[in-house]
């Protein structure tokens, strides 16, 4: 008999000795191996390509309408969200969103877009870090942006105090939870995730300080065969990055990117927001160590998906925690970035190729163009 997605949760938490209510880490926690290519072909579908401009997030509708979000990162820069129609990029919801300059108010335009996701409810939510070339926020206009599918209007700004989104935070993915009205993200500069009220705007910063947000400073990230080094030769290391939601929305699912752990807390936590620091803390539970990856996203059936960057792959964790690498590919799977899964059951995959850009070459870039948007059959 199949099992259930909490049954198999809960297996795998007896099975991997997960769970930890006394500790946010567990030093000795469980090294899971990785299960070869599946003899069963993927086919790697290209849905868009762009070869001039640097992508990082995709995101499908229920209706296969295709988002492509652009983050100002780089002097060549045009727009900042698109819908893909018949192959080309429209700036979406409309120019005068995607039209911000330098210099100009960043209040109601996008500024530095890192993520786009659809929800369940006909709505795509396009996450605005506004730290250009990864600095610090632009003028006060980080920001969360809700907008109507069936109305291509936006519906909803949300915006955050300094002791949420300070000058140092960057904002980067984030999973909404419209069953319960919350949403969540992850803090990718200093580590954190930040729990939104979608229905009062209220929001705050949690877990800032855990080890479970920060990159492991003995992990030597190596996505080229060695170690990833910025122009200064320091390493490079980023924080927690990637978060998924379970579908039952009772865990969030989060890691640093710059290193293999991943861990998950459970939501009631996150949504009391009395709930304090020293409970959230001892709350965090250590699944162990798997692969690197910059985002991931769960399927119904509770199965997790990572873009492998250190082996050009993408990998399925299934509930019991066992990892199979589902597809690889050299050419095309470079820096496997954000996820959005059709109702179709299409895994989409944006390619960002982070690892090449000039900030690792000495300031020449290495892409390999064009910027591509893929899907998979799961």
């Amino acid at each position: 008999m199949k099992l259930t997605y909490l049954t198999a949760i809960a297996m795998s938490v007896t099975l991997f000795t997960a769970c930890n209510n006394n500790s946010s880490t567990k030093v000795d926690a469980q090294e899971n191996s990785i299960e070869p290519v599946s003899e069963q072909e993927i086919i790697l579908e290209e849905v868009f390509a762009d070869s001039t401009y640097q992508l990082t997030g995709v995101a499908v509708a229920k209706d296969n309408r295709v988002f492509v979000n652009y983050p100002y990162w780089l002097d060549s820069y045009s727009y900042s969200v698109v819908e893909v129609k018949n192959g080309k990029p429209i700036p979406y919801p409309d120019a005068e969103w995607n039209s911000f300059t330098k210099g100009e108010d960043g209040q109601n335009k996008f500024v530095c877009v890192q993520a786009v996701v659809t929800d369940d409810k006909g709505f795509l939510w396009v996450v605005d870090a506004a730290g250009i070339g990864l600095g610090k926020v632009y003028q006060h206009s980080s920001k969360v942006v809700k907008i109507n599918l069936a109305t291509n209007k936006i519906e909803k700004i949300y915006r955050f105090p300094d002791n949420v989104v300070s000058e140092d935070v960057y904002i980067n993915d984030i999973r909404v939870d419209n069953e319960n009205g919350f949403a969540y993200l992850s803090n990718s500069n200093t580590g954190g995730i930040i729990v939104l009220n979608i229905n009062t705007g209220e929001s705050r910063l949690v877990l800032a300080n855990s080890p479970s947000v920060k990159s492991d400073p003995n992990y030597h990230f190596s996505p080229l065969g060695t170690e990833l080094k910025k122009g200064d030769g320091s390493s490079l290391k980023v924080n927690s990055d990637g978060i998924a939601l379970t579908p039952d929305n009772q865990y969030v699912y989060y890691k640093p990117l710059t290193d293999n752990r991943l861990y998950r807390i459970k939501t009631d936590l996150l949504r009391d927001f009395k709930t304090t620091e020293a409970v959230l803390n001892k709350s965090i539970e250590d699944l162990g160590k798997f692969v690197t990856t910059d985002g991931m996203i769960f399927d119904k059936e509770g199965n997790l998906y990572f873009g492998d960057l250190e082996q050009n792959s993408i990998v399925k964790i299934t509930p019991d925690l066992k990892m199979q690498t589902i597809v690889q590919d050299s050419e095309k799977l470079i820096w496997p970035d954000s996820y959005s899964i059709s109702e179709d059951g299409y895994l989409y995959i944006s390619n960002s190729q982070i690892q090449l850009m000039p900030w690792f070459h000495n300031g020449a870039a290495q892409f390999k163009k064009p910027f591509r948007v893929l899907k998979i059959k799961i």
